[in-house]
């Protein structure tokens, strides 16, 4: 017996009323029952309503509705996610750094799990200043400018694919034409979870500092 399935709210109930029938009445306990099963429902949708008020402890489509709230569509379930992972996400991006350099490289990293290349085309460190060890001709930094201030130019690396699992590939001995294999026709609706390149500029612009100009290229 738990606090509010049935048997419990039968007690709850029989607590409160005279004891004129006994302990033993049948058919009292079959009329109370019936109001019992009818209130522990009730009980059931209260006890989920509250855990849907609370990031923590929400469950199913209200952390998609929760999700909706905070990012609109920047932010959505991927396909058979689980509550756990798509809160952790919902959570991760509440508290996400934002508004700097580090946030780009962070939020890259993460979504396809390589570090981009940062060149703010104003800072020493990217571009190398004449008499110092941190650039070389061909072998480090890049060019500055004075004239390209709040700018920054981004290389994003599309993330390492494994292609679609349990499936050869041309030349691979598990694999035959027109015979029982690992072979068949690939398609991309096989291939889940990929990172998008619209995807990759669309983390850049939920981070980088408004009014801005990231400049990115994506490769491979």
């Amino acid at each position: 017996m738990a606090t509010g399935d049935q048997s419990d709210l039968l007690q709850r109930i029989k607590a409160t009323i005279p004891r004129w029938f006994g302990d033993d009445a049948p058919i009292l306990d079959a009329v109370l029952s019936g109001w019992a099963a009818c209130w522990a429902f009730l009980y059931s949708l209260y006890a989920y309503a509250r855990l849907q008020t609370r990031i923590l402890t929400a469950t199913d489509g209200w952390l998609d509705v929760i999700a909706g709230d905070f990012f609109g569509t920047a932010i959505v379930r991927k396909q058979h996610q689980t509550d756990a992972s798509f809160r952790a996400t919902i959570i991760i991006n509440l508290f996400r750094e934002r508004a700097t350099r580090a946030s780009v490289i962070a939020i890259l990293t993460e979504l396809t799990g390589r570090v981009p290349v940062v060149i703010e085309p104003q800072r020493p460190a990217d571009t190398g200043a004449y008499s110092v060890p941190n650039t070389g001709y061909g072998v480090n930094g890049a060019y500055g400018s004075m004239l390209l201030p709040a700018q920054a130019f981004v290389t994003a690396f599309r993330p390492v694919g494994s292609g679609i699992p349990y499936v050869a590939g041309y030349g691979i001995s598990t694999g035959g034409y027109g015979v029982a294999s690992r072979a068949e026709y690939g398609s991309l609706s096989m291939i889940e979870d990929t990172v998008t390149d619209a995807d990759i500029y669309a983390a850049i612009d939920s981070v980088k500092v408004a009014g801005t100009a990231v400049w990115a290229r994506i490769t491979t």
